[in-house]
């Protein structure tokens, strides 16, 4: 009896210990698993909708598309993820337009077109363009491209086919009132307006789009064009603008500020940067025009001017942008923008949202803030251009 007593007891003994590891085992795998699961969520999730797709859709799709577009989403949530308003992720498919706005140039044949109900209005020519070597006019309407109908293209089907490779050429038909006519323009590089100017008096009127390349040699050629037909002020417009190069914007800001520090930058190393200007300036007045769509290197503009005294500003408080960012490009063609540091005004101040506040509060109504935009708003109409040219006489 204590024989059997005791093999009972061992045999119990043994299960416990085979269970025992059992369970052991299988939490150790289940919580590999989930690590695993953890370590790859995104591989994972995309396997599952993978899975999904090729299991349940009903109707055919492209398998290398959807891959794609996973990559770009994933890669677009990681950087909204970060929480930084100003980093953003540029797939491939968009890189050619954001080269062409950082550059503030693009290959085509010079003009800009608006859709009407015949094809596509020319609404400008470029000056020196080969738009305007072979002819072709403002109110030119666009009917064909290499053999197809604008009206049938669309906006972006037409663009898309008028441009191209630098150097090669594209067939175009044209109306101009009843007469139609045939014209081979050859693409080439155009560089596009950022800086322009008109005399309201003797004001200068400078309007900067932005601050990428082409910025400074355009804006100081305005100047420079200002103060031979007479200017006794100088109004700059950066409503509107995204801002661009600190290097654009430092260039214009030296022939403005007396000597002295523009642009402080520390970087994610901690190495910081000062730029500064020299002791020869213009002695004119000077404003400037802002808005709350008045970014970066457009805000970081006026308020050197601003602290040194030189200008006043004119409109809205500024949006705050304080962090810059490198364009980054990955191995696929397609790149992230991503914060790498912080700049600071000559005073040292940050303006992370803060922002600029103007010395002059002058708001405009929705409808006029939406007419300026579009480049719709009269002079006269536009209550924070009439504000700085007050403050300028």
């Amino acid at each position: 009896m204590n024989k059997l007593f005791k093999w009972l007891l061992g045999i119990l003994a043994l299960l416990i210990v085979v269970c025992l590891t059992f369970t052991i085992t299988v939490g150790w795998m289940r919580t590999r698993y989930m690590t695993s699961m953890s370590d790859d969520a995104v591989k994972y999730k995309m396997q599952q909708v993978d899975r999904l797709l090729n299991t349940y859709f009903i109707d055919e799709y492209d398998a290398s598309a959807v891959e794609q577009a996973a990559a770009d989403g994933a890669a677009a949530a990681m950087i909204t993820a970060t929480g930084d308003r100003w980093s953003y992720y540029i797939s491939q498919a968009d890189m050619q337009a954001y080269e062409e706005q950082m550059t503030n140039s693009y290959v085509g044949i010079g003009v800009v077109i608006q859709e009407v109900d015949k094809g596509m209005e020319v609404m400008s020519v470029t000056a020196g363009s080969p738009a305007e070597e072979v002819g072709i006019q403002i109110g030119d309407i666009c009917t064909a491209v290499e053999g197809q109908e604008t009206s049938e293209l669309g906006m972006d089907a037409t663009q898309k086919l008028v441009r191209g490779e630098e150097g090669t050429t594209v067939n175009m038909r044209f109306l101009r009132g009843e007469q139609e006519f045939d014209v081979t323009v050859e693409r080439r590089a155009i560089i596009t307006d950022v800086a322009t100017f008109e005399m309201l008096d003797d004001i200068a009127l400078i309007t900067i789009k932005n601050f990428d390349y082409h910025c400074a040699e355009q804006t100081i050629s305005c100047m420079e064009d200002a103060l031979e037909q007479g200017a006794q002020a100088l109004l700059f417009d950066v409503r509107f603008n995204g801002g661009g190069l600190k290097d654009e914007m430092v260039e214009i800001l030296d022939l403005l500020l007396p000597e002295g520090e523009v642009f402080r930058s520390v970087d994610y190393r901690g190495v910081e940067e000062v730029d500064t200007s020299d002791a020869a300036h213009l002695e004119i007045p000077v404003a400037v025009l802002v808005n709350e769509d008045s970014y970066s290197a457009a805000e970081f503009f006026a308020a050197a001017l601003q602290e040194y005294g030189v200008a006043q500003v004119v409109g809205t408080q500024t949006v705050g942008k304080g962090n810059f960012q490198y364009t980054l490009e990955l191995g696929d063609g397609s790149a992230v923008s991503l914060s790498v540091g912080k700049y600071y005004t000559p005073k040292g101040v940050s303006m992370t949202d803060v922002g600029v506040t103007p010395d002059i509060l002058q708001d405009l109504s929705y409808d006029d803030n939406l007419s300026l935009y579009y480049g719709n708003l009269s002079h006269e109409d536009d209550e924070q251009l009439q504000a700085a040219l007050q403050a300028l006489k």
